[in-house]
């Protein structure tokens, strides 16, 4: 479909069009729109590409006609330019011949995005680092303002970094904040070792400007976080990732396997006995886990015996050893909810 410009074009050029055309604006402006419901307008109504390039501030937005994301981009050759104060400069791309309300289109797009600039929310340099990190994070702000963000706290918006989510983790050097009860940290490099007694699930690799992407996974990472295994990486969970957001706590709790790990830990020693359990699967061996635990190899038969007796199935054999350990995974899904 064409688009309006097109149409209006088509049929004159004369004051009642270009009043039209201001009048798109004006409705913008008045509404307050954020620069991606600007540049995505902009660019159905040219019925062509167009976008605000503002290196200076950190972002550069395009957006195509019937695209439904604004997306990174800068100045493509040979479009019709305006540019404002700071260098910040709007263009319109149209393949061909301009049309005649071509420079009407991008002096009000210019106007609009001059106006809109002030009345943004774009973050100022003087936000502590903690502010502009939870605005890189949120998926809710408009590419322009988490690309400001992102630029004042070093990364260009195609910098590649991963998301860490995880508690106990203050002293991990980066850009950090703490969100709820979790601490995040935009990584980007490779992952230091966590300090004692910390737990963390590390997001998915990939540009900044997606960091929201990598915090969500890093959150669902966080969850199946244990002890006996305090760092989780997104990409290693598998299928187990789409789990996490299918099942409750409630819905979790229900499972008669997660009950019997339940009552094994309400029993004397029973934390000893989950270890055990947990480094049965780790190892594939009683005797190995033994060791790991640092327990003799004879102390390992009692408690394999109570854990099936109370589960209801083998645990130390190849069908046991999987269906115990989702068994224990998800209950640690359900355990660590609230860090999701």
């Amino acid at each position: 479909m064409k688009g309006l410009l097109l149409r209006l074009s088509g049929l004159d050029a004369d004051a009642e069009n270009a009043v039209r055309v201001i009048g798109f604006f004006d409705r913008l402006i008045a509404g307050r729109a954020g620069l991606d419901t600007l540049v995505h307008s902009t660019a159905g109504l040219a019925g062509c590409p167009v976008g605000v390039h503002a290196p200076g501030q950190g972002f550069s937005l395009c957006a195509s006609p019937g695209a439904d994301t604004v997306t990174a981009g800068g100045v493509p050759a040979g479009a019709a330019t305006r540019t404002l104060e700071a260098g910040v400069v709007v263009w319109v791309a149209r393949a061909g011949e301009p049309v005649p309300l071509d420079d009407m289109l991008l002096e009000r797009f210019a106007i609009a995005t001059a106006i809109l600039l002030e009345h943004s929310g774009v973050p100022r340099p003087e936000l502590g680092d903690p502010a502009l990190v939870e605005l890189a994070l949120s998926s809710d702000a408009g590419t322009a303002e988490r690309s400001r963000a992102l630029h004042l706290l070093g990364f260009g918006p195609s910098t590649r970094l991963r998301v860490l989510a995880g508690t106990g983790v203050d002293a991990l050097a980066g850009r950090s904040a703490r969100l709820g009860g979790v601490r995040v940290v935009l990584l980007p490099g490779e992952v230091a070792s966590l300090p004692d007694g910390a737990r963390a699930g590390i997001g998915p690799d990939g540009p900044a400007l997606e960091a929201p992407r990598s915090w969500a996974a890093a959150r669902t990472a966080l969850r199946f976080t244990s002890a006996a295994e305090p760092l989780v990486w997104w990409e290693r969970l598998g299928g187990l990732a789409a789990v996490a957001g299918k099942l409750g706590p409630a819905e979790l709790a229900e499972l008669p396997d997660i009950r019997g790990l339940d009552r094994l830990a309400a029993e004397p020693h029973g934390e000893d006995t989950l270890a055990a359990l947990d480094a049965l699967c780790a190892t594939g061996s009683a005797r190995k886990a033994a060791a790991v635990l640092h327990r003799h190899h004879s102390t390992m038969p009692a408690r394999l015996a109570r854990a099936a007796a109370v589960l209801g199935f083998e645990v130390d054999s190849p069908a046991g050893r999987f269906r115990l350990h989702l068994a224990l995974v998800l209950r640690r899904l359900r355990d660590n909810a609230e860090l999701g």
